[in-house]
């Protein structure tokens, strides 16, 4: 599976916000306004929160293509501790919104809470094409992780040549080779 370094998704996370005029921590702020005055937003993105450092670019990243984005640390209304409560409530969000992506770095990979977010996303969002994965890494090249992401749709910028990534052309890559632009899946 084909991937992005967080070097590089950090990057073009930057320029798509400066492109529309804002800082990644402007567009996290912005983002944390729209979770508390809407009860929908578009995307679940699960993660780990050793990752938290790469949320900003994430939200910015869905951003740039007009998708909201929630994330549960964000959200007032979780519990401050982690408890029964904090499952129910991550388990209606991921329901609720439209789209569940998995943040798909070597430790949301080993994450308990991340590996049991997917099994609801898979439950409530694989059959109706409304999942996929944003695999990054520290290095370029192949990602290597659990074999079972290997059934699910993944992110994937479209390249030029040596020269890098497209800044705006990236596409959901199915398991069984045949792909849909990310803007036209995140539509339906």
């Amino acid at each position: 599976m084909p991937i992005f370094t967080k070097q590089a998704f950090t990057s073009l996370s930057e320029k798509r916000a400066a492109s529309r005029g804002k800082t990644l921590y402007t567009v996290l702020n912005e983002a944390r306004v729209e979770l508390k005055s809407s009860t929908k937003i578009g995307i679940f993105l699960s993660h780990s929160h050793k990752d938290k450092n790469l949320i900003k670019e994430a939200i910015a990243f869905f951003k740039a293509i007009n998708v909201s984005v929630y994330v549960d640390w964000m959200d007032e209304s979780m519990p401050e501790k982690t408890s029964g409560v904090t499952a129910t409530k991550i388990k209606s969000k991921i329901i609720t919104n439209e789209k569940f992506i998995l943040l798909a770095t070597n430790d949301a990979v080993i994450s308990k809470w991340c590996n049991w977010e997917l099994g609801i996303g898979d439950t409530y969002k694989f059959s109706k094409d409304n999942l996929a994965i944003l695999p990054l890494s520290e290095n370029s090249g192949t990602w290597y992780g659990n074999e079972y992401l290997q059934i699910y749709p993944h992110i994937e910028s479209v390249t030029r040549g040596n020269d890098g990534i497209y800044d705006n052309i990236f596409r959901i890559i199915y398991p069984d080779g045949s792909q849909k632009w990310l803007s036209d899946w995140l539509k339906e």
